[in-house]
């Protein structure tokens, strides 16, 4: 399966469409009314000011301090790029804010300090302290890292953590557990070798010491060699402390029958002769970026036997520090943690290690597109896993308990996990686990408007993304043209360019289409003029020829156009059974609306042709249907006969014997309100609805565009279900994005 590709436009783009930067801020409370107003600032705010005035511990309870984390760098230290200064490091910062968002609905603020001065770096960090209720330090070199963190330490009574240390030792230690598990060695009985001696190495070295480690079996090694009592050179209190009496000198030497190897260093620092001579079943964490310090396959050439975990995320066994610092800070923050010790960090290695050992999820086998089940080549578990928000911080909770940390401990467990399961967005799932079938799948994807910049875009990313290849529909010319004016002009070698001219198969295309059309008034001039001049029939008659995977289109024209056009080659309309199904993903929930595509006025047996396909498109999408059937009615009243075939369609279902929930007919607010719900005891919902299946076309159209426009809800689709080949129409507001999505439902082949 190809790699994705990433050009510095793409970037670029991505960091300045739609707004600048990666993250806004949005009020939580009303601000429209004069009383809004009084009640935010003056001269309602007095209150909760005096009130955590008087009691500092009531900041938590009034303000955002409880869920708020600082990520502050000075840059000098920035990835794999060195010292870029303040500035030159805050998008990076801005990512680790919106991944803080994205795992553990951590709010977070970039903060960037222009100055190389520990003295002052420490001051300015520690006057912020009533802001926030934790400090994530970012991308600081050693060993100033270790002053500022240990300072602020002792002097701040919020967590202080430099993710570039602990982040990765977490993760190492939680690798570790399982390897030495399926090893059947124990942590106080191997031989570790550590190759780097920077923030995260030491810190790594240092956390599995405190998990039993020795330190005489403990060898660390840097630039310069082992180090040992009596060095001098290149040496420092902090690679002091790990200093141990021994005759060897090198990392060659030191690797000789070592059962661990723990890389922090550079590419290449590894042979595959130390390999070979490591003790049976050897452990090698090769965590260098962005190359490791062996790769696997060199590893496992002359080792079969070795468990081999990198830090990228191409291999098996990922070093991710997502899986720790989103929820050490979720657990912190939600005991009003003074700190994240050692205990805390031991409880998350300890949960990590426990969730890679169980049965994994399918929706994440789904979404990785392989099974994956504990052993060599899965000792840690995938980013992607659900479980992580409601398993990992309460362990790390509990710890901060244990030893003291807390201030307001957590009274009910089993509540807090429950509301750490719904502070997750299910939304961001279903999509990777789209992009991961997609990837898989590596369809041959018809972009039948090559003469629009949206499209064309979309086309590059999706080939770039991996998914598969991109034909794209137009001259060759207007498209090297638009590209060359949207910045991809180096994305014209890597497309498909296809029209009439250059194919080969005009002829097949237009035999076939004459024997569908010949008795429905069109004579063979029409048929030509269809085939060779109309992008959408020609797109069409690629994929009906199996000279492509999926088709979109509809970025340039009305939606009934496009699906008329696409009519002359494929059955896709009301009396074939096809439907349109739209995706609103707004606040963490998804809701599939139909028909907002194909039926105009559909009776009670269209509607329930129209729920089984939406029910399908839920399924494919990892979604359990519960199907609503909506009016302005709710079972009856008020008696109208509009919504007569919304209280029919039901019963339709009930004959066919569909496998899926569905109820009706019923207003909007019952079907997606748990609480409404409550008042009609006999409905057969088992919770709000996530399929709603209205009257008509035009109230589908009304809805979707109102909660776009007015919700600010992300609109995918209308998907087009019921026809014979993967086809999705996009909408002529589509961004390349927008495109780029339903091109992943046809790759999908959802609908």
């Amino acid at each position: 399966m190809p790699k994705a590709k990433i050009t510095d436009e793409e970037a670029l783009a991505f960091h300045l469409d739609p707004t600048p930067g990666k993250w806004e801020i949005n009020a939580t409370v009303p601000m429209t009314t004069q009383r809004d107003l009084s009640l935010a600032y003056s001269p309602g705010v007095a209150v909760p000011c005096e009130a955590i005035a008087a009691n500092p511990e009531t900041a938590y309870d009034y303000t955002n301090k409880g869920n708020l984390v600082a990520v502050i760098s000075n840059g000098t230290a920035v990835l794999g790029l060195g010292n870029l200064g303040a500035l030159g490091s805050k998008p990076v910062m801005e990512g680790k804010s919106v991944l803080f968002k994205r795992f553990a609905d951590v709010n977070s603020i970039d903060i960037e300090l222009d100055t190389e001065d520990p003295d002052k770096f420490i001051e300015a960090v520690k006057l912020m302290g009533p802001t926030f209720g934790g400090i994530n330090l970012e991308d600081i070199k050693a060993p100033e890292c270790f002053i500022i963190e240990q300072k602020l330490k002792e002097e701040m009574d919020i967590p202080v953590f430099h993710d570039d240390q602990h982040g990765t030792a977490v993760i190492c230690a939680a690798g570790l557990i399982n390897a030495l598990h399926i090893s059947g060695k124990k942590i106080e009985d191997v031989r570790i070798v550590l190759n780097g001696a920077g923030a995260a190495g030491i810190a790594c070295i240092e956390l599995l010491k405190r998990m039993g480690a020795r330190h005489e079996n403990c060898v660390v090694c840097d630039t310069k060699g082992v180090i040992y009592q009596g060095r001098t050179e290149g040496m420092n209190q902090w690679k002091s402390a790990h200093a141990i009496t021994t005759e060897l000198r090198t990392l060659e030497e030191a690797m000789d029958g070592a059962d661990v190897f723990l890389g922090v260093s550079v590419k290449g620092a590894v042979t595959q002769d130390m390999v070979a001579k490591m003790a049976d079943n050897p452990v090698i964490f090769a965590m260098a970026n962005p190359d490791p310090e062996i790769t696997p396959e060199e590893a496992h050439e002359v080792r079969v036997d070795a468990i081999v975990a990198t830090g990228r995320s191409d291999y098996p066994n990922q070093v991710n520090n997502v899986l720790g610092f989103p929820y050490l800070f979720r657990g912190a923050l939600d005991i009003h943690a003074r700190a994240i010790n050692d205990e805390m960090k031991i409880a998350c290695a300890h949960a990590l290690a426990a969730l890679a050992r169980e049965d994994v999820p399918d929706e994440v086998a789904l979404a990785y597109g392989k099974s994956l089940t504990f052993g060599r080549d899965y000792i840690i578990p995938t980013p992607f896993d659900p479980r992580l928000i409601h398993r990992i911080p309460p362990a790390v909770a509990k710890a901060g308990m244990d030893t003291g940390a807390a201030r307001r401990p957590i009274i009910d467990v089993e509540a807090y996990e429950i509301g750490l399961k719904g502070r997750m967005d299910p939304t961001a799932s279903i999509l990777r686990g789209l992009n991961a079938r997609a990837r898989s799948a590596q369809s041959r994807m018809i972009f039948a408007e090559g003469d629009d910049p949206r499209v064309l875009r979309a086309a590059v990313n999706y080939q770039r993304s991996g998914f598969g290849k991109a034909l794209v529909v137009g001259r060759v010319e207007d498209v090297k043209s638009k590209l060359e004016s949207a910045g991809m002009g180096d994305a014209v070698r890597e497309l498909e360019i296809v029209n009439a001219a250059n194919t080969t198969h005009l002829s097949t295309y237009k035999q076939f289409l004459y024997k569908r059309l010949q008795r429905k008034g069109f004579d063979r001039h029409d048929v030509h003029r269809m085939a060779a001049r109309d992008r959408h029939v020609f797109s069409a008659l690629m994929l009906a020829h199996g000279h492509g995977d999926g088709l979109v289109t509809g970025a340039t024209r009305k939606s009934a156009h496009v699906l008329d056009q696409i009519n002359h080659v494929f059955d896709a309309d009301q009396n074939q059974g096809s439907a349109g199904v739209t995706a609103l993903l707004h606040k963490g929930r998804i809701v599939l609306i139909g028909d907002t595509l194909v039926h105009e006025w559909p009776d009670e047996n269209d509607l329930a042709n129209i729920a089984e396909h939406a029910a399908g498109v839920a399924r494919h999408m990892g979604l359990e249907p519960r199907v609503a059937f909506v009016s302005f009615s709710t079972f009856g009243y008020p008696v109208s006969e509009r919504a007569e075939k919304m209280h029919l369609a039901p019963a339709v279902l009930d004959k066919r014997g569909v496998n899926f929930e569905y109820e009706g007919e019923m207003t909007v607010d019952v079907a997606l309100n748990a609480a409404a719900q409550e008042a009609y005891p006999f409905q057969r919902l088992t919770g709000p609805a996530n399929i709603l299946i209205v009257p008509a076309r035009h109230s589908a159209s009304i809805s979707v565009k109102l909660m776009q426009e007015m919700g600010g809800a992300t609109v995918v689709g209308p998907i087009l279900s019921g026809v014979p080949k993967p086809v999705q129409i996009c909408s002529t507001t589509s961004t390349a994005n927008d495109i780029l999505n339903m091109a992943v439902l046809a790759a999908c082949n959802i609908g």
